[in-house]
């Protein structure tokens, strides 16, 4: 007997036929569609805002770790004590290189403009590669308000149909269409925030990045240049010294 009584209150509960899903299946293809598109556009700006910090972050690590280079008795021994897959050691092995062909010029001028304008190109390497999949972001954080705002003009537009063909603008008639382009609006914005927000993050540890690798790029010029003589300080704990034993009574 109670169960006969729920089934009836349940059956006699009013229906919410303006949820998510509804709205979605009164929208049709172009719903389905936009949703889709904005979800793809979310799933890759989170991807590449993941990959990317790990990757800076590694860089980062790694510029921590670079007193054995000027440790060595010379750069070819000290980048071999580096990561290999180090931005730091490429930028350490392209000046190498570059000294060797430096040779074959006879000019000394000519020399010191090629050995910085390659480091400079390995330098604008790594930085072309930290920056990548950074333009999606700023694509998405640009476009993806607009195409939520394609669906929602598709869902005003829905809207009017439904007024026009009622003959009267009631709740019931519009609330459908007007909730779905709400939907639409509110799906762009949330794709496009995290979007431009990530953005900006990565940016700025790019720049942080950058000139820490021009001034790593500036202390390599100047010990090939010295042939060693010049060396960068070390860091305190690399460089102290052990203190000494006491003397005995």
């Amino acid at each position: 007997m109670l169960i006969e009584i729920l089934a009836a209150a349940a059956e006699k509960a009013p229906q919410n036929k303006f949820g998510f899903a509804e709205a979605l299946e009164q929208g049709g293809f172009v719903a389905y569609a936009t949703v889709a598109i904005l979800g793809i556009m979310s799933f890759g700006s989170f991807y590449i805002l993941f990959t990317k910090w790990i990757e800076q972050a590694k860089v980062m690590r790694q510029a921590n770790s670079l007193d054995p280079l000027w440790k060595a008795n010379s750069l070819r021994e000290g980048s071999t004590k580096l990561d290999k897959n180090s931005a730091w050691r490429q930028l350490v092995d392209d000046g190498l290189e570059a000294q060797e062909q430096a040779t074959k010029l006879v000019d000394e001028g000519e020399r010191h403009d090629w050995l910085h304008n390659s480091l400079a190109r390995s330098e604008a390497t790594i930085n072309a590669k930290l920056a990548s999949g950074l333009p999606f972001l700023a694509s998405v954080g640009a476009t993806s308000p607009f195409i939520g705002l394609f669906g929602t003009v598709v869902g005003i537009y829905r809207a009017l149909i439904a007024i026009g063909l009622a003959g009267s603008a009631s709740i019931d008639k519009v609330a459908g269409p007007v909730g779905e382009a709400l939907i639409m609006t509110a799906l762009g914005l949330l794709v496009a925030v995290p979007a431009v927000l990530a953005y900006n993050y990565l940016q700025s540890r790019n720049k942080r990045i950058a000139e820490m690798l021009t001034g790593f790029s500036t202390e390599v010029l100047a010990s090939i240049a010295s042939n060693g003589q010049v060396k960068p300080k070390l860091s305190a704990g690399a460089s102290a010294k052990p203190a000494a034993a006491p003397a005995k009574a």
